[in-house]
């Protein structure tokens, strides 16, 4: 039997975060997410989607011209075979990155692959749900995600940026204003300030095309 994964979208657009941003991308986003995070934009990824073959998401990403491939979700290690997935697109010869929430096991993504970890902030109301046994995991290509709901989430994402260590760790850190709770340029400011080893990113897709799917 050929193996399946649940797929909510896959669509081509440009990429709006992480260190690729504003080069074009082809996003396969897989549906299902165990995290409920407050200020989450992906909601419509929670349940859903349709079954697809893993050849026929391959055939579905090859109609792009894009060689840069982002798999996203909701939480695309919610799905085990997701792993394959990553796999299969490495083999075909894309760049590609994980998207995940830091919450499920990164040991088994194939090491080609840049795993974009996003480590959840007390703001996000789940940060009893990192993985802190990933960070031993991440490679050099990687890269950490804090999103910043607060002052509070700022101190304790600057403090794991040092207990850590992750500006040595892996290739960017990026620290993201949550939408209606802070102000990208209060978080500059704050970057600033103290001279953080950091990258300010703000979401390029969203500025452009606004805040919906297929972007």
């Amino acid at each position: 039997m050929e193996t399946t994964l649940r797929i909510t979208e896959i669509f081509y657009s440009l990429q709006g975060e992480a260190k690729t941003s504003g080069r074009p991308t082809t996003f396969v986003r897989l549906t299902g997410c165990p995290l409920r995070c407050q200020y989450c934009d992906t909601e419509y990824a929670f349940s859903g989607g349709d079954v697809l073959g893993l050849v026929e998401i391959l055939a579905m990403v090859e109609k792009f011209p894009a060689r840069l491939v982002t798999v996203t979700g909701g939480e695309p290690l919610a799905q085990p075979d997701c792993l394959l997935l990553l796999t299969r697109l490495c083999d075909a010869g894309f760049t590609v990155s994980l998207e995940t929430s830091g919450a499920l096991d990164i040991s088994g993504v194939d090491d080609r692959v840049s795993v974009v970890l996003d480590l959840k902030t007390p703001g996000s109301m789940e940060v009893s749900r990192n993985l802190y046994a990933n960070i031993a995991l991440l490679k050099p290509s990687d890269q950490v995600k804090f999103v910043i709901c607060d002052r509070q989430d700022y101190e304790w994402a600057r403090f794991k940026l040092a207990e850590y260590e992750l500006a040595d760790r892996v290739s960017e850190v990026l620290f993201s204003a949550s939408h209606d709770q802070l102000s990208a340029t209060t978080l500059a400011d704050w970057i600033l300030e103290d001279g953080l080893r950091v990258r300010l990113q703000m979401q390029l897709h969203k500025l452009l095309w606004g805040d919906k799917p297929g972007v």
